[in-house]
C-alpha cells in the first residue's frame, strides 16, 4: 500500500503504519528548488538482520542509486537515527529514505506545449503522446518534445527536473509513454524494461486482408547497412525480435490490428508487418503509402506495469487517434 502527501515544509512528514509511504515536497532555498521524496518502509521479520543496502538492492535500488543517496543530507534514518548503508535491520524498524535532487536537465529548453497526462504521482508521470511529436529534443526537434514541455510542466510548479523517458516512442508514433520522476523509480522502471516486465499493446494499421489474422513473428533485427536510422531483418548477425499480433477487424479495404511485444527493440513492428507482407499504411521509411494517413498508422494502445516503488499493479489506455479512425471508421 502506498500513501501521497504534500507539504510545504522540510520538517514534516508522513509516516503511517503501512509497510510503505511516500512523502513529495518541494523547498525554496535562496534561488534553489529542492525536490524531495521521502519513502519510509517498515521493516518485516523477512528482511530482519539485513544490511540497509542489501533491503534497498532488493528492492530495486542499484549500485549508483546508493552511491547518490549516501551523498545527500539526512537521507537514512531508522527510527529517527541517522545509518549508515553497511549498518543492520531489525523488524520493527522503520527506515526512511530521503531522495533530494535539485539538478535540472541542462539541454532541455522548457516551451509551453500541449501535453496530455494520463495519470501522475511521485514517482511517475504518464502521457499520451501525440504523432509528430518526439520523445527527447534532437538536432531539427529542439524545442518541440515530450522533454520540452514537461519541462515547462515543472518548471511552472517551481520543481527541478532532470527527463528520464522509460519507455521511447518514435516520433510519429502515438500513445503512452512513462517518464520518471526521480533517480530510484528511474532505475527501477528502466530495469523492468529490460526484463520485459512492461507488457505493450500497440494498434496498427495496414492495407488489405492480413493472412493469417494471428500469429507470432520472430525475425532477428539489425541496423540496415549504409543508413543510422533504418532496421532491417537479419537472421544472421540481427538481435531477437518477437511480437505477437491479431486482427481486430476490418474496414475501408484495411486492417486494424492490435501487436504485444516481447522485445522492444527499433522499428520493431514497422520491420515485422513489412516482413509479413503487411506494412503499416503512412510508414515514410519502409512503405510510403499515403493515400490516407501522413504517419505510420502506428498507436501505443494499453500499457500494463507494476508500480516501480509499491509494486501495485497498473494499467493505462489511450484511446486511438482520429487519423487513425478516420482510415477504419464505415464510410
Amino acid at each position: 500500500m502506498i500513501y501521497y502527501n504534500r507539504f510545504s515544509s522540510k520538517n514534516q512528514y508522513f509516516s503511517p503504519s503501512s509497510k510503505y509511504a511516500i512523502v513529495y515536497f518541494t523547498e525554496f532555498k535562496g534561488d534553489v528548488w529542492y525536490m524531495d521524496r521521502i519513502i519510509d518502509y517498515n521493516i518485516d521479520s523477512a528482511d530482519d538482520g539485513l544490511r540497509v543496502e542489501q533491503f534497498l538492492r532488493r528492492r530495486g535500488y542499484s549500485a549508483q542509486n546508493l552511491t547518490e543517496i549516501k551523498r545527500m543530507p539526512k537521507s537514512i534514518l531508522v527510527n529517527g537515527v541517522h545509518y549508515y548503508m553497511r549498518q543492520r535491520l531489525a523488524a520493527g524498524d522503520h527506515l526512511l529514505v530521503r531522495i533530494q535532487e535539485t539538478a535540472c536537465s541542462e539541454n532541455i529548453p522548457p516551451v509551453r506545449l500541449p501535453l496530455n497526462i494520463l495519470y501522475e504521482d511521485e514517482d511517475l508521470v504518464v502521457i499520451n503522446k501525440p504523432a509528430g511529436m518526439p520523445i527527447h529534443p534532437s538536432l531539427n526537434n529542439y524545442t518541440n518534445s515530450i522533454a520540452n514541455a514537461l519541462a515547462w510542466y515543472y518548471q511552472e510548479q517551481g520543481k527541478p527536473f532532470i527527463f528520464r523517458c522509460c519507455n521511447r516512442l518514435d516520433r510519429d508514433t502515438s500513445g503512452i509513454t512513462i517518464v520518471a520522476k526521480h533517480l530510484v523509480s528511474g532505475n527501477i522502471l528502466s530495469e523492468m524494461v529490460r526484463r520485459h516486465e512492461i507488457r505493450r499493446e500497440y494498434l496498427a494499421i495496414a492495407r488489405g486482408s492480413v493472412i493469417p489474422d494471428a500469429g507470432t513473428i520472430t525475425a532477428p533485427l539489425a541496423r540496415k547497412p549504409g543508413t543510422i536510422i533504418e532496421r532491417t531483418i537479419d537472421f544472421e548477425h540481427g538481435e531477437t525480435a518477437v511480437t505477437h499480433y491479431k486482427v481486430i477487424s476490418e474496414q475501408n479495404g484495411h486492417s486494424l490490428i492490435s501487436l504485444r511485444l516481447e522485445t522492444g527493440r527499433t522499428h520493431q513492428i514497422r520491420i515485422h508487418m513489412k516482413h509479413l507482407g503487411y506494412p503499416l499504411i503512412g510508414d515514410y521509411l519502409y512503405n510510403p503509402d499515403m493515400e490516407y494517413i501522413q504517419r505510420q498508422a502506428l498507436h501505443s494502445h494499453r500499457l500494463c506495469l507494476s508500480h516501480p516503488i509499491t509494486g501495485d499493479p497498473m494499467e493505462f489506455t489511450a484511446p486511438m487517434p482520429e487519423d487513425m479512425l478516420r482510415v477504419i471508421q464505415p464510410v
